[in-house]
């Protein structure tokens, strides 16, 4: 793959599908809504601070993917979004050779599938409340998670949605990800990275790992060097790799 690191002689446009799924997973969002209880409209969709990084980014996505990106409120964000029919049932391909990983989109997805082969909307009203009625049974079937072959890729879409790359003035300088729910996703990600930091639990159902040691930092750099970061989090991978050097 073109930027990888020669570490694995991955396929550009196959980088990307599995890239997408992790940020789907962090900032994405799979919905099923009517219009006017007539008919059934589907969308995929994802959400980010409109800065040019995050934009080319989608860019890419949508040159390989499919879909549209266009900024939207009043300029703050811009999105990704496919809401044709047609085209949204091509893109769920994807999900049949790199399902998702977080609780959330598996139930997003799974109700997707279903109003698809069941486009009544009266089956879609009287479901979509029960949209995340498997969620807790999913997260306790994922105690003994079983990493997946394209983990590393996904990692970096998921650490584009959701890591954090902090620089401090006391150079106490730390990287960060969390998760709602999904502990066996934090644990996974912990165990990858060798991570000896507990798992936090700072509030609710949010789950937390901080890293601050530097062999640890670096071997997270070095991940996200041959698994690029596509978006703004590459530009804060950048200013973070330069201060702990």
């Amino acid at each position: 793959m073109r930027g990888a690191g020669g570490l694995e002689n991955i396929d550009y446009n196959e980088y990307i599908k599995m890239f997408w799924v992790g940020l789907m997973d962090g900032d994405g969002s799979i919905q099923v809504n009517h219009w006017r209880k007539q008919s059934l409209q589907y969308r995929l969709v994802i959400k980010l601070s409109n800065i040019e990084s995050n934009y080319n980014m989608l860019i890419q996505i949508a040159k390989i993917i499919g879909g549209t990106v266009r900024v939207t409120g009043k300029g703050a964000d811009v999105i990704w979004v496919v809401n044709k029919k047609e085209e949204v049932e091509e893109i769920l391909k994807i999900y049949d050779t790199y399902p998702p990983l977080t609780s959330k989109k598996i139930c997003q997805l799974a109700f997707l599938k279903t109003c698809l082969t069941q486009t009544s909307v009266e089956t879609y009203l009287f479901n979509r409340n029960l949209k995340y009625d498997k969620q807790l049974t999913i997260i306790k079937s994922n105690i003994e998670f079983n990493i997946p072959s394209y983990f590393k890729t996904w990692l970096s879409g998921f650490i584009e949605a959701e890591g954090c790359f902090s620089i401090r003035k006391s150079n106490n300088h730390s990287f960060s990800i969390g998760q709602n729910d999904d502990i066996y996703l934090i644990y996974a990600i912990k165990k990858y990275f060798d991570i000896t930091n507990i798992v936090r639990n700072p509030y609710g159902k949010f789950y937390f790992l901080e890293v601050y040691k530097k062999e640890v930092l670096f071997k997270i750099i070095t991940h996200c060097i041959n698994y690029p970061l596509l978006g703004e989090k590459r530009e804060s991978l950048k200013k973070f790799h330069q201060k702990l050097s």
